[in-house]
């Protein structure tokens, strides 16, 4: 199982890949949905964290690709964005889990539970 990062701030995505490894989890940081679709190598028990104010392709854009895929991987989207810029932006994604920015490694852990 690998778990999977798309996060353009390198801050946000290191601190994330850091808190994913102290929880022994193997993460792979992306800077872009782009980079992510091209690169990536997904399987259904993957993990991928997702931020939603992706540059270029919209994280909620690479979220409806990965279910889009037939089998998809556990998804979780990560957000800065104010709760109503949130939920407008996730009305047709409603089971989606998210976690809002800043991330603590007990809200990963439970997100993942």
């Amino acid at each position: 199982m690998v778990v999977h990062i798309v996060e353009d701030d390198e801050a946000v995505a290191d601190a994330l890949a850091m808190a994913l490894e102290d929880l022994d989890h193997r993460p792979r940081t992306y800077p872009d949905g782009e980079t992510f679709l091209a690169r990536a190598r997904i399987a259904t028990d993957d993990w991928v964290f997702v931020d939603l104010g992706l540059p270029g392709r919209s994280g909620a854009d690479v979220i409806r690709d990965l279910l889009d895929s037939g089998q998809p991987p556990k998804i979780v989207a990560i957000s800065g964005k104010s709760r109503t810029n949130l939920l407008r932006q996730l009305r047709e994604l409603p089971d989606l889990k998210v976690l809002r920015k800043p991330l603590s490694i007990e809200m990963i852990s439970d997100a993942m539970g």
